[in-house]
């Protein structure tokens, strides 16, 4: 399906260096902000207080986040669960308070806004959890990796496999720095939001590596270059159509769905544009760095085959 049809090609890799350049300072920028700054992880990681509370009525999850930032906590969760009378609170760590004092104040501010509530359950979700979330995290993130430059390096050759790996794990750093320089909360459902971003990017390459595939075997005469221009410019319309109405979703989300989807929409904003832009200039051009050619691509013909010889003509 295409709204539009470019017929002249764009010539994408004569500005390779440029834009790569640009991206290396981009991405040693975003290295340089999580080595100094690192991430304001939320309570999943580093430990806090978990409320479970009951309502009479559906649970009004505003003015409970109300009460939470009347009482001076910036960093807290607060969902529904199960059901809409049942909310599970989540608050971090502070000085001078345990579990107990913690969750007897909170259950004070929701008893004096409802005096209906019931407290269900109180635990303390130590950072030994955390820890062990961070690294179950961080292995699914090198799984997810290593099963990318697998399937890419079977589907098409390990030039294109390295080239989209590197392009991906730019988009994951550059995600990372931005979170970590405005010191947004890093949580789980950041991390969910990463690993699809991961999904999404590769998509887009393999998309294109699949026409500059196909396009050494129709253009024969043409530089690498040319080729990979041209395959760019012919996914230009489906890129439009995926990348748009994929946004068009995660902006609602970004709008309506709340705090508990705040970050997680934005991660996903910024893999969305970073995905296009190194699927494009980022793979394509370390692609054709590599040296990749045709014959990487495409069998040869065999002199005695006459068949595949009136195929390849």
């Amino acid at each position: 399906m295409e709204f539009f049809r470019i017929h002249r090609t764009i010539p994408f890799m004569r500005h390779a260096l440029v834009l790569n350049l640009i991206s290396l300072i981009t991405f040693l920028l975003a290295v340089f902000f999580i080595a100094t700054r690192g991430f304001h992880l939320s309570i999943e990681f580093t430990g806090g207080t978990v409320m479970e509370t009951h309502y009479q009525q559906t649970a009004q999850l505003d003015q409970i986040r109300g009460s939470l930032t009347g009482l001076g906590y910036t960093d807290y969760q607060v969902q529904n669960f199960g059901t809409s009378q049942d909310v599970l609170i989540r608050l971090p760590i502070r000085e001078g308070e345990d579990t107990a004092q913690q969750s007897e104040r909170v259950f004070e501010a929701l008893k004096a806004q409802s005096p209906d509530v019931e407290l269900r359950r109180v635990e303390f979700v130590g950072p030994q959890i955390g820890q062990e979330l961070v690294n179950n995290g961080l292995m699914a993130l090198l799984c997810v990796v290593i099963g990318i430059m697998i399937y890419l390096a079977m589907r098409f050759e390990w030039k294109f496999a390295v080239a989209g790996v590197v392009a991906n794990l730019h988009d994951v750093v550059i995600i990372l720095g931005v979170f970590a320089f405005f010191q947004w909360e890093f949580s789980l459902a950041v991390l969910a939001g990463i690993l699809a971003v991961l999904g999404y990017s590769v998509n887009e390459s393999v998309v294109i590596m699949d026409r500059i595939r196909e396009n050494f075997r129709k253009q024969r005469k043409a530089s690498v270059s040319e080729v990979i221009d041209g395959a760019i410019t012919q996914t230009i319309s489906r890129t439009i159509i995926t990348h748009g109405s994929t946004q068009i979703m995660v902006i609602s989300m970004l709008i309506f769905g709340g705090p508990t989807l705040h970050y997680f929409a934005l991660a996903l904003t910024i893999g969305i544009w970073f995905g296009i832009y190194s699927s494009v200039f980022v793979a394509a051009a370390i692609a054709m760095w590599l040296g990749v050619k045709r014959e990487d691509l495409v069998k040869p013909v065999k002199k005695d085959d006459p068949a595949a010889e009136i195929e390849e003509g």
